[in-house]
Order: C-alpha cells, then structure tokens, then sequence
C-alpha cells in the first residue's frame, strides 16, 4: 500500500491497518478487509495450506488456518487497492482501505472505531466489505438489502458435579452425563420455543471436562454461540438457556446450579443500507453482467462490520460466490454440502473467486466516486 502511494498507519486497535489515498474533492469511501485466521487446522491439501500454530488465549498451543476465507478477502483488497492506484484518472474522492484485526473474534472493529478509525481519519461517506461464499458459484457476486447477517453471542455454562472413581459412578454426580443431556435439551429451545419464522441458532461449540477415563470429573464448561436477529428472541433465548440448565442440573441432583454467563452486548446483525445495496447492485450488473449479480438470502452467521453502520455510515456487505460451479451441482444433487467457511477443508476456489472479488470491489468503488 505504500508503494501504491497510500498514507499508511499502522498500530490501529492495537494490530489495524488504514490506508489513505486522497485523489482530489469527492465521496469518501472504505473498503474493508479481516486480517485474522481461525483455530483450526487445514486439512485442504493445498500445497499453501497453513501450517502455523500460535497460543490461544489459554495459553494452549494451537494451529491457524483462514478457514473463513480472510486469504482471500485481504487478496483481493490488495488487488483493489492496485487497480484503484494505478487509474486514479478513472475517480475523484478520498479511498480509505482497512485492514480490520480481530473479526472471528467479534471486537476488532470496534477496537479500531474506539482509536479513531473515524475521527484520526476521513470518516467515510460508505463503507464497504465482501465475503466469500460456499452457496454460489466462483466469481458470483450476492447482495441482500437490509438485515443479512445475525448477531452472535458467546455464552459459557458451567455445570457442577460431584466427582469420583470411574468404577463407582454411583457415589458421584457425573456432570459429563449431565452435560451431554443438556446439549440436548438446549436444542429443543431451537424446535420447540422458537417462532421459526424469527429463528435462533443454538449451537454448543466447546465442551471440556475430566483429565483420564477413569476419573468422573467435579465440573465440565460448555461453550456456546447463539444467533439472533432480535433483541426479544435473544432475551427470551438466554431466559430459556438458564431454564434448561437449572432444570437438567437439579434432575441430576447437582450440588450446585449451573453457571451461566451472558454477555452484556451483542455483536448487533449486519444491516445492509437499502438503497446502497441496490445502487450497487444496479452497478454490478451493468457492469459484470446481469446473471453474475443475484439477490441472496440472509444468513444466520455474523460479521462485526455492522459497527461502521451502527457507527452511522451507510454500509454493504456483498458476497462472492468461492465454489467450483460443477462441485455445486454435484452437492446439490447428493444433498451432501461442499465444505463451507470454519470448515478444515474450506478452499475457495482461488482464480475466478480472487477475480470475481477484485471486478465486484473495483466496480463497486468506482460507483461510489461517481458524481451522481
């Protein structure tokens, strides 16, 4: 980016990047990019696959792959960022290019707004992001006016037991047992509490407990994501969450009540700006062809790119579609799904996807500096 002739700041909520390019009076626009990877080792077989491993927050060794498709998006940023630098004849306006830390982990955007993003630089007329896509074709491009991606909360249950000798359960309270059964209780919040036309995910991500096979552990810890589109059913999900937990824990005869803990905030649902959208929308397909720009659904996994809109700046998230269209068909008619994003195996496939971002970002930029 420097070489590109962007101004260059780096150190932005602690690991971001912001890169400045002024071309003359205009908009100002932001495109953003994720620099973070996922916990997950990769399993794709590529010969750049990742064999990185880092320490987690509990200190335990673990390795890193891009499962989200992060390679990817900071690829075609780049990319971006070349083709804009090098046509500067082509745009007027202010280009602002963020490189965001800490977006699996859903607070590095709000990191970077809480060091200035919009005050130490140009605040943005438009923001702007775009993530690969396992339902799609390579290279398609998807928009979705309004609500589009869910907002995600991690809540932790601890269940307390009573521990002992492997051989005699009978003096113990296993909460391995009691643990399992309300994995599955939860679930039945998703079946059976739910209005399924405002839907919840319930998913229990993480479950740790005990040291050797034949020692019956005093607690086990539950890890969970839940996702919700509104502050009612997200409210009456943690209500219902508390519920189960206490209800399995006294049918287990539990010496304690379960510990639950809800965050305070929720990393809020991506809002697509309506008449952004479809103003970028009716540019793509001008531009890449009508077949290539479709509407989509929305999604219930998160993004914490709805902090630039929350911030106040209208904001658009599109998609590219990263699959071989023949590996699509195939899935389709299995009904087996092709490897998807937090996948070990997911690999976007790399050329079309790479230039089906770099021609949807270029395209959507060049709109946005448009006189209008």
């Amino acid at each position: 980016l420097k070489a590109l002739g962007f101004d260059v700041t780096t150190g932005v909520g602690r690991t971001g990047i912001v890169a400045v390019m002024k071309n003359g009076p205009g908009p100002t626009a932001l495109l953003r990019t994720e620099l973070d990877a996922l916990p997950v080792a990769e399993k794709t077989g590529l010969p750049f696959a990742s064999t990185v491993a880092t320490t987690n927050a509990s200190g335990q060794s673990t390795p890193v792959m891009h499962a989200c498709g992060h390679d990817l998006h900071m690829a075609a940023w780049a990319g971006t960022a070349r083709l804009m630098a090098e046509h500067r004849d082509r745009w007027r306006g202010t280009l602002v290019m963020v490189g965001q830390p800490a977006e699996e982990g859903l607070g590095g955007a709000r990191q970077m707004l809480a060091d200035g993003l919009f005050t130490r630089f140009p605040r943005p007329d438009f923001a702007l992001s775009l993530h690969d896509d396992d339902t799609m074709p390579a290279g398609t491009i998807g928009y979705h006016p309004g609500l589009f991606r869910a907002m995600s909360d991690s809540v932790t249950v601890t269940v307390y037991g009573r521990g002992g000798h492997g051989a005699m359960p009978h003096n113990t309270v296993d909460p391995i047992v009691l643990a399992s059964r309300m994995v599955l209780s939860l679930q039945t919040i998703v079946s059976r509490e739910n209005n399924p036309i405002d839907p919840v995910v319930i998913t229990v991500g993480s479950i740790h407990g005990g040291t050797q096979a034949n020692v019956i552990p005093d607690e086990v810890r539950l890890q969970l994501s839940v996702r919700t589109y509104t502050d009612e059913v997200r409210t009456r999900t943690f209500a219902a969450i508390r519920r189960v937990a206490r209800g399995e824990a006294s049918a287990a005869g539990a010496p304690r009540e379960p510990l639950v803990e809800t965050p305070a905030r929720a990393n809020p649902p991506v809002y697509n700006d309506p008449t952004l959208t479809l103003r970028l929308a009716g540019a793509l397909k001008k531009g890449l062809g009508e077949t290539v720009v479709v509407e989509m659904p929305a999604k219930m996994t998160s993004e914490d790119f709805s902090e630039y809109g929350l911030a106040g700046v209208p904001s658009a998230l599109l998609h590219v579609g990263a699959v071989d269209p023949s590996k699509l068909a195939a899935a389709r008619q299995s009904g087996i799904p092709v490897p998807a994003p937090h996948s070990p195996e997911w690999a976007p496939e790399r050329e079309p996807t790479l230039k089906g971002a770099i021609r949807a970002e270029t395209t959507a930029l060049l709109e946005l500096f448009r006189r209008q």
